[in-house]
């Protein structure tokens, strides 16, 4: 073997460890967001909602939407979202409403309560995007950088599912 074959099993190896390694982050940042929230939450005293449902309602925000938009539009990464926006709706947080054209299809919007709910999120995101930029953790471009890499894994990904099939 040439020591060009052995540099780029090398290099081929430090990518896949940084790539596995991105995706471990991915992960436990998303729980950790997760955590995030219940523990604003448990601070607030608003013990009935857990953090799932709460990033739901904040991505919903003004929209009516139906389960399937949901997931089409990524504002919902779970499997079980019948189950939250059915138990969301039990609790006041949600109104639902037959669609008009196909009967069989539910919209759902958020009640005052679910209003308040995002309102408390954005205010929690409004704050942790001030501390990140006032403490110099990261600045507009930084965040520009992560956002542009993130995109393109997603395009990536996307693409893979499609041509599966």
């Amino acid at each position: 073997m040439s020591i060009q074959q052995r540099f780029m099993q090398t290099e081929t190896r430090d990518f896949m460890t940084g790539y596995l390694e991105s995706l471990a982050l991915l992960e436990r940042l998303h729980r950790l967001l997760l955590d995030v929230i219940k523990d604003e939450f448990e601070r607030l005293g608003l013990l009935d909602i857990n953090a799932v449902q709460a990033l739901l309602l904040f991505n919903i925000s003004d929209n009516e939407v139906t389960a399937g938009e949901l997931k089409s539009r990524g504002y919902y990464q779970g499997s079980n979202v019948s189950y939250n926006l059915k138990k969301l709706v039990e609790m006041g947080y949600m109104r639902q409403q037959r669609c008009e054209i196909d009967r069989r299809s539910v919209r759902v919007k958020l009640t005052p309560k679910g209003r308040e709910v995002r309102d408390n999120v954005a205010d929690l995101f409004a704050r942790h995007a001030e501390g990140i930029e006032s403490n110099g953790l990261l600045g507009r471009d930084g965040v520009d950088d992560i956002n542009s890499s993130l995109r393109r894994m997603e395009r990536y990904w996307s693409d893979q599912i499609r041509y599966i099939y």
